[in-house]
């Protein structure tokens, strides 16, 4: 339950003062707690009187489930897939009305979900949340078969999801609507948060119908569902996201708020139309697998103590860079969250915004209508700002806007795409900004990249063949007794040998040798040339201090250094 919902409501009913809210929120924040927890241990309520409150709240009943036996036709009313999705556990009937205890009653979504996706009227009652859990295990067990039990509706209703005319706009609701498909497409989206996925594709072909999970950086197919049923799947997740399901021809963008297992989470979903029908990718937000900590990141400590100093200058510019994918904005979101402080302004520009940060003004950059980088910037500098976040320098006048507001005082964070960091002052030149600018500007460039790391449920060490070493730039001699391992495979890693991901770095320092240089227009390769001979570690070499570490294998940093 969301900790500021609850003490809403814990304020409304008199049971706290205000000034005490605030004092739980932070008990809660400070030490880790969920709220119910630093409630009771703060004296408020015991156990059963924090969900007697919000039962009162709601208008609804307490109920105790730990000893009660639920009938088998009960629990028939709501299929496993959708009573773990939702975390509810049905407890009675009675003609069109079905009560339900949900893990987190105050989510009116999930019920309305429920009512939607059942046919009937949900009447939700309030019960501990450790016994609505236990019960949902113990009477619906695993989710292994949930996929094959809604298949096999899906090829039952085969009939109702044969399409009867693709122009027929209100049919295509009717199916988008129909049972079996809501079910199906929660019971996917339920299953790529399980599988931790950072985006869902759905790809009709002339033939069939692929639904992939991208986990960790690497696509996996999932079971492909029949090929007949793409228009209706894809127009159900239009439904979601409030796109115009007539209109095919265009591609269209959308966003989908939704509490999935419990997880409050982001869904931006963009359409793109293709040959054989509209293509699908959803990219995935879950707030609650991302640490936004920056000591999280895993920067090695010069890199950490350095970035800390530039993020805490009065101005300047510091560039973050890497290819689509490698946490450049997570970086920045993190260096932003180290310098959120009472006593300093920070205005952020993204396309889209992808995480909201509390105290940080954030604005969503539209292109469609004229709100480009540039012009937010331009009004950004009215604001009376500290520290702003572009979220892409893409061209020269968003980059002068960037230096100009330097110029006058501020500290500017960004991002660019290029291969690595000396690869950035290049980038910026061929833009058109004068180098003078750019050496009295910029203040560092970070280059990252995101490698897979090793499962350490079945981490195994081995030695590499020549070949390989060779690849790394390495002679047998040189690494001696260091070990190297990969990942065999398991049911943790899902058979890949890899869960999760880590970052690697190159730290470029803007230093007076390259001040001459950038002034003088040098290539990409004599800053790198003079920036190693200073000490910059390059990306290849921190990847070579991960394999060491045996945090990731020789075939992840081959593939991205």
């Amino acid at each position: 339950m969301n900790a500021q919902q609850v003490v809403d409501l814990f304020v409304e009913q008199r049971v706290l003062q205000p000034s005490q809210a605030d004092d739980v929120l932070q008990e809660a924040n400070l030490n880790g707690k969920n709220i119910e927890q630093a409630l009771v241990d703060s004296g408020f309520v015991d156990e059963r009187g924090f969900y007697q409150v919000i039962a009162d709240a709601l208008g609804t009943d307490f109920v105790d489930v730990s000893d009660s036996d639920i009938a088998p036709e009960i629990l028939r009313l709501i299929p496993g897939g959708l009573a773990r999705l939702h975390r509810a556990l049905p407890i009675a009937a009675s003609d069109n009305t079905l009560t339900v205890a949900l893990v987190d009653p105050l989510d009116l979504r999930a019920a309305e979900d429920l009512r939607f996706a059942l046919g009937k009227d949900v009447h939700v009652v309030v019960a501990p949340t450790d016994q609505i859990e236990g019960r949902i295990e113990r009477y619906y067990g695993s989710d292994s078969s949930s996929m094959e039990d809604i298949l096999k509706q899906l090829g039952e209703a085969g009939e109702l999801l044969a399409l009867r005319g693709t122009d027929d706009t209100s049919a295509v609701e009717a199916e988008a609507n129909a049972t079996p498909i809501i079910r199906f497409v929660d019971l996917i989206l339920f299953q790529a948060i399980q599988d931790r996925a950072s985006d869902i594709h759905f790809e009709p072909f002339e033939n069939e119908f692929k639904i992939r999970y991208r986990v960790d950086g690497a696509l996996y197919e999932m079971a492909p569902p029949p090929r007949h049923l793409a228009l209706p799947v894809i127009s159900r997740v239009k439904v979601m996201a409030n796109m115009n399901i007539a209109e095919r021809r265009l591609p269209q963008d959308g966003r989908i708020q939704k509490n999935i297992a419990g997880r409050s989470v982001d869904l931006r979903v963009s359409t793109l139309p293709t040959q054989f029908g509209e293509s699908v990718v959803l990219r995935v937000l879950d707030r609650s697998t991302v640490n936004l900590d920056l000591e999280a990141l895993g920067l090695p400590d010069y890199i950490h103590a350095y970035i800390i100093e530039i993020i805490n200058r009065p101005n300047g510019i510091f560039i973050v860079t890497g290819p689509t994918g490698s946490g450049k904005t997570t970086t920045l979101y993190s260096c932003l969250r180290k310098i959120n402080t009472i006593d300093s302004k920070l205005l952020t520009a993204e396309e889209p915004v992808e995480y909201d940060l509390e105290g940080i003004v954030q604005v969503p950059v539209n292109e469609a209508i004229g709100l480009t980088f540039a012009r937010a910037l331009r009004a950004f500098l009215r604001q009376d700002p500290d520290r702003i976040m572009v979220g892409e320098t893409r061209d020269l006048e968003t980059a002068q806007i960037s230096i100009q507001a330097s110029l006058t005082g501020h500290l500017v964070f960004t991002t660019l795409h290029t291969n690595d960091a000396p690869g950035a002052v290049t980038r910026l030149i061929d833009m058109g900004v004068e180098p003078f600018l750019i050496s009295s500007t910029l203040e560092a460039v970070l280059g990252q990249r995101l490698l897979r790391s090793i499962c350490p449920q079945c981490r195994i060490a081995y030695q590499p063949g020549e070949t390989m070493l060779a690849q790394l730039g390495l002679a047998r001699r040189d690494i001696g007794e260091k070990s190297f391992y990969y990942g065999k495979g398991c049911d943790a890693c899902n058979q890949t040998g890899y869960k999760g991901r880590k970052g690697i770095y190159e730290l470029m320092k803007i230093t007076d040798p390259l001040r001459e240089l950038i002034n003088e227009r040098a290539p990409s390769v004599t800053l790198k040339a003079k920036a190693i001979e200073l000490g910059m570690v390059t990306l290849r070499q921190d990847g070579l201090r991960s394999i060491f570490a045996g945090d990731t294998t020789i075939e992840e940093v081959l593939k991205y250094t």
